[in-house]
């Protein structure tokens, strides 16, 4: 089975996550998609979000008329820090006959050189780098900074048009403005339920 694997906080997920999930879905021929949300970024301590439970509410709501979209509660559970390449070392051990890609945005990629445990990570899973208007691949001086097997393991899928950010949503919604359209309804109606980001 070849499974993709899509990591973030996703605080809350938005639309733009969705829809590039299911391009990574269609254009690579995947059978499913599992989303991963992370118990705490090493790139975003400190900072305020949703609660683990509030965003994995949010995460399934988004997702349950998908039938090729899953939600794992794996880093959740684990606690503490959450680093990719551990979440799938346990993924490889539950599901040793998959083959896994692992979907990010080019955000993301220009910083995986400080990634924990790079090398072993681009043995654990194909990586997809999904392009948004802003971010182009690295200078040739940048590009050296990864070893040639995350170049030999990843590709790069252009998905223009939905520059949307999770962070511009969470100020939209404190400051009371409308975030209709940037969200599936049953997520909006969730976080104004239980009052997220006020």
């Amino acid at each position: 089975m070849k499974t993709g694997v899509f990591g973030g906080t996703f605080d809350p997920v938005h639309i733009g996550h969705l829809a590039v999930a299911e391009r990574v879905y269609s254009d690579l021929g995947l059978d499913r998609i599992v989303f991963v949300p992370a118990n705490r970024s090493p790139f975003k301590l400190g900072k305020a979000s949703a609660s683990g439970e509030h965003r994995l509410n949010m995460l399934k709501l988004a997702i349950q008329d998908n039938s090729h979209f899953a939600v794992s509660d794996i880093e959740l559970q684990r606690g503490g820090t959450s680093y990719t390449v551990d979440t799938m070392e346990v993924f490889r051990e539950q599901y040793p006959q998959d083959e896994f890609y692992f979907i990010m945005g080019m955000d993301s990629f220009l910083e995986l050189s400080c990634w924990k445990d790079v090398e072993r990570l681009v043995e654990l899973a194909r990586l997809v780098v999904v392009t948004r208007p802003g971010y182009e691949l690295p200078p040739e001086q940048k590009q050296s900074a990864l070893p040639a097997s995350v170049w030999q393991r990843t590709c790069f899928l252009e998905m223009p048009g939905l520059d949307i950010a999770a962070t511009e949503i969470r100020e939209r919604i404190k400051k009371g403005r409308s975030v209709r359209y940037l969200l599936v309804p049953e997520v909006e109606t969730y976080i104004y339920a239980n009052e997220i980001y006020r």
